[in-house]
């Protein structure tokens, strides 16, 4: 079964830096895009950055000049380097990717994985 599997959340003060980090496990015959999302309590979740097999990046406003999204397509792992870090940024952080799956030597239907998430807190 597919998995994805955050990494490298904690706590930071304000103006710190995190790299977080999400591989892909499993059966897998393809992935397009990946990204990273966020949600705080009582939020919607919301798109951080996102990631093409090409390398081409889409940055949510409130994140453009201090978060860079990058991918490692051997590795199956995207990266989410955060600088600047304020404590509007507090929240657990997503990790998406559209896979396609490779089951029983037939392929899947391209579908939407997450992972479980890793907490980001910013102390101010």
């Amino acid at each position: 079964q597919v998995e994805l599997a955050e990494s490298g959340g904690g706590l930071v003060q304000v103006g710190g830096s995190l790299t977080l980090s999400c591989e892909a496990t499993g059966v897998i015959f393809s992935i397009r895009t990946m990204g990273w999302f966020r949600q705080a309590p009582g939020q919607q979740r919301q798109l951080v950055a996102t990631i093409e097999m090409t390398g081409a990046t889409n940055y949510a406003e409130h994140v453009k000049g201090r978060f860079t999204i990058s991918r490692d397509n051997a590795k199956k792992t995207i990266y989410l380097q955060m600088t600047n870090l304020a404590p509007g940024d507090t929240a657990v952080y997503y990790c998406k990717a559209d896979i396609t799956r490779l089951d029983m030597g037939k392929l899947s239907t391209p579908t939407d994985y997450w992972g479980q998430g890793t907490q980001v807190t910013v102390l101010s």
